[in-house]
């Protein structure tokens, strides 16, 4: 899927760019993958492009000459996110981004323009308020709404998280331009008061080719002979669960139990699904996510792909996947609401498609026999045309 519009960045304007995003692969991580692909294309363009970023195994730097352009990379060793604990989570998120800004702070210096995300957390509030430092033309590539996410998960409101809504939207209101990667995004950021003239829609696209047709993973032993719906990439607090959990197991109980549930996943929701089921006895498949260099032969794997997201976080997230899914050429499966770009994106592309509401558990189940039907219709399809 190509891009709907143009880099905010002109080489001849802005020649030197800073990056700043959370982990670069082979990290698993989807922003820092396609912050790498967007750095290593600008610098293609003619940029002097410093992307700086975490690693897992080792601290490094790489410099490279890319088309008309050169290509940094600083990479800083970090620690995993600690996900059991909210005051580590904010501990870790205030110690890396104070990091990241530290790396990137002779580049910003001499930097044009700087590009930088949502993740880590809360970067605006590191970046934003230290402008009088450099001149550069500051751009936030919206990808999570940060503190927005935070309320959306809460089931009461919060005060402090109120008045750090009120701190982030005041920085916001002072940044140069926003990248969003939807419509639905565009939407929710002209609600905080940004006008629409600061908001450019820049999809990601998908972060793997499938040119060349490759080759399916192998499924899983588990898996032959079954009609196979793959979860892949990360299940977060911001996916949608009880739905997939009650109408798989309505499929299983009730109906005709021919899908298999593959979870290649990281994440609470995954843990959480996969507690679920066992439990109940309900038959699915789990494994770690791939590298990225095989994502395109796991997404050709199964009969069809699913994607989640809860209503509360329409326009607040926005589950990237669905770019190398529909790219795939696989079926979707899309558990949410018609609100979000997910559903706009799937429908525009004109594959075979479901949407499910969130909470229909009985409409979720019968889109799997609708799904486990048209894999058996294929198969005698092709039965009869090879006898």
């Amino acid at each position: 899927m190509e891009l709907l519009s143009e880099s905010p960045f002109d080489p001849a304007r802005e020649r030197r760019l800073v990056i700043i995003a959370d982990w670069l692969p082979p990290d698993f991580g989807a922003v820092g993958q396609y912050m790498e692909l967007r750095a290593r294309a600008l610098a293609e363009q003619g940029h002097d492009v410093t992307l700086v970023g975490l690693s897992s195994t080792a601290a490094s730097t790489m410099r490279q000459v890319r088309g008309k352009g050169t290509l940094t990379e600083i990479r800083l060793l970090a620690p995993p996110v600690p996900r059991d604990s909210l005051a580590g989570r904010l501990a870790w998120t205030l110690r890396t981004n104070l990091r990241l800004v530290a790396a990137a702070y002779a580049s910003l210096r001499a930097a044009n323009g700087v590009l930088f995300t949502g993740s880590p957390p809360f970067l605006i509030h590191f970046l934003a308020p230290l402008r009088f430092l450099w001149r550069a033309h500051l751009v936030y590539r919206i990808t999570d709404f940060h503190p927005e996410c935070l309320i959306a998960a809460r089931d009461r409101p919060s005060g402090g998280l109120s008045m750090l809504l009120a701190l982030t939207n005041f920085w916001r209101r002072r940044v140069d331009g926003f990248e969003v990667l939807g419509v639905d995004q565009r939407r929710r950021l002209a609600e905080t008061g940004i006008p629409d003239d600061r908001i450019t829609l820049v999809r990601d696209g998908s972060p793997v080719t499938f040119a060349g047709d490759p080759a399916p993973e192998p499924l899983p032993i588990e898996l032959q002979g079954h009609c196979v719906l793959l979860y892949s990439g990360n299940f977060g607090v911001a996916h949608e669960l009880d739905t997939v959990a009650e109408g798989y197991a309505r499929h299983h109980r009730a109906g005709s139990g021919r899908v298999r549930l593959w979870l290649s996943a990281t994440g609470q929701g995954a843990v959480e699904l996969a507690r679920r089921l066992t439990e109940e006895g309900i038959p699915f498949h789990a494994s770690r996510p791939v590298p990225l260099e095989k994502l395109a032969g796991l997404l050709r794997s199964p009969d069809a792909h699913l994607v989640t997201l809860k209503d509360a976080f329409v326009g607040y997230v926005m589950p990237s996947k669905i770019y190398a899914c529909v790219e795939s050429g696989r079926p979707i499966v899309f558990v949410g609401s018609a609100e979000s770009d997910v559903d706009l994106i799937s429908r525009e592309a004109g594959g075979v498609y479901w949407r499910v509401p969130c909470g229909d558990v009985a409409g979720f189940a019968a889109a799997l026999e609708e799904l486990a039907d048209r894999r058996e219709d294929s198969g005698v399809a092709a039965a009869k045309r090879d006898p």
